[in-house]
């Protein structure tokens, strides 16, 4: 009995947006008994697209694909300073396209292993931090980026061109704050040479780079509504089921179930006349500063699937919950990845980390707001 509290104990503690947005689900039936309407709640083609993804992205990882790019854009890095340039670049440009989370579980225990071997481990934090924000940033660009921008791209039905002018300028700038930082590192020699045949000996089965990289493009396809999200979902299933069918247990399962929880919950509470009215006037003029608080305390994937529901001002919503990313440890749930990963490396220091993690989260997230401002005048 021990053992089994402590199993769920720890799968709360691991979980924990995921059993928030359970139990959020489960409270709220019995406000609005199961029905017919329920499937109406769920948006099945962000949840499809959500699994073509990170099914093909997660193809791609199994092949040594980023590792393999990463050894190519470092076999000519001479000082510390261009290293650190280039391991958060990596995360700031890959986010846009894999996903912020895929991207620092990939790049941070990379730049980690980089910076140990050349001797630098005193500025793993500080990159390990940068990298978190520059793929929490970076990914703000695209549809793909991250699951809010799928789930906002999706649901106000945008064109990919809209979006991308929408994030733009925020993105843009958000690049230039953090070469800045990058910039400050000392250019320091770095005496290392770096094996680049390891990144290329990863990727044993060159064809299902092809087969992946077909995949991830009919993905694509799909985001911007040229394929149907169906059929995609099929040749997508169907041909991992028949070439590599282990990558099916890389896809993140407990990410597609805090969705389709949260879809539950904003439907059921959006059934409701008083609390839709209630909600209606938070957020009418005000988008922008409940989606940014909002996220620093349920994360902003969640605060995107509520809000989007009571307001039609998509614009705010989608730099607000981008923006709002910064900030708190919880803000995003790709910073708790990477918290998690440098935790797991030797010597290891949680404390100064979540200080760094504080400073640099709070000046960007003060110059994004500052840009916002000047920008909606």
């Amino acid at each position: 009995m021990k053992k089994l509290s402590d199993r769920i104990l720890h799968f709360i503690k691991k979980e924990a947006v995921l059993t928030i947005s359970g139990t959020a689900a489960i409270i709220t039936m019995f406000i609005a008994p199961p029905n017919k309407e329920y499937l109406s709640h769920i948006d099945f083609r962000v949840l499809a697209l959500l699994f073509c993804l990170m099914a093909a992205v997660a193809g791609f990882a199994d092949n040594g694909v980023f590792l393999k790019l990463s050894y190519l854009l470092l076999k000519k890095v001479k000082t510390i300073r261009s290293l650190g340039v280039v391991l958060v670049l990596l995360c700031f440009v890959s986010s846009m396209w894999i996903t912020n989370d895929v991207a620092l579980i990939t790049f941070v225990p990379f730049a980690i292993m980089i910076l140990n071997i050349a001797g630098k481990s005193k500025e793993i934090i500080k990159i390990v931090v940068l990298q978190t924000v520059a793929a929490n940033l970076g990914s703000m660009l695209t549809p793909v980026g991250n699951p809010q921008n799928l789930r906002l791209y999706s649901y106000y039905n945008l064109s990919i061109t809209d979006f991308i002018l929408i994030t733009l300028p925020y993105a843009a700038f958000s690049l230039i704050l953090i070469l800045a930082a990058v910039l400050m590192t000392k250019k320091e020699r770095l005496d290392i040479k770096i094996n680049t045949a390891a990144g290329t000996e990863a990727a044993a089965k060159p064809y299902m780079i092809i087969v992946y990289s077909l995949l991830f493009l009919l993905s694509l396809a799909c985001v911007i509504r040229l394929i149907d999200y169906k059929i995609t979902f099929v040749i997508v299933l169907a041909s991992i089921l028949i070439l590599d069918r282990k990558i099916l247990m890389r896809v993140d399962y407990n990410l597609l179930l805090t969705f389709v929880f949260f879809f539950i919950f904003v439907g059921n509470i959006g059934s409701l006349p008083a609390i839709r009215d209630a909600f209606g006037q938070l957020l009418s003029g005000r988008e922008f500063a409940v989606s940014v608080v909002a996220s620093q305390v349920i994360s902003n994937v969640p605060a995107a699937v509520l809000l989007s529901a009571f307001s039609s001002n998509y614009k705010t919503l989608i730099i607000g919950t981008n923006i709002g990313g910064l900030g708190t440890l919880v803000a995003s749930l790709a910073s708790l990845i990477s918290y998690k990963l440098y935790c797991r490396s030797e010597n290891a220091k949680p404390p100064k980390y979540l200080a760094v993690f504080s400073l640099y989260n709070m000046i960007y997230l003060t110059a994004l707001c500052l840009l916002y401002m000047l920008m909606s005048r």
